[in-house]
């Protein structure tokens, strides 16, 4: 089951990460920026960072609530 977290789109840079199912030793994440359509303008996407590889992704804010995807913290 699918459970969603409310977190505030605002606060989420630096925050620190876990996939549920890590790929390629990327395991965890920190939000390294915050995706805007206009500079004053609401959050729509979150740049994750793996911290053993460096790669960086790209995700919608919203996919941090699926509790199946992602854990909040290292862990």
């Amino acid at each position: 089951m699918t459970t969603t977290r409310r977190l505030n789109p605002e606060k989420l840079l630096l925050s620190k990460w876990t996939a549920a199912a890590p790929r390629d030793k990327e395991k965890h994440f920190l939000v390294v920026a915050l995706g805007r359509l206009a500079p004053d303008g609401p959050v729509e996407t979150v740049t994750l960072e793996a911290v053993y590889t460096r790669r960086q992704r790209t995700v919608p804010w919203q996919a941090l609530r699926d509790d199946e995807q992602w854990r909040q913290g290292w862990k």
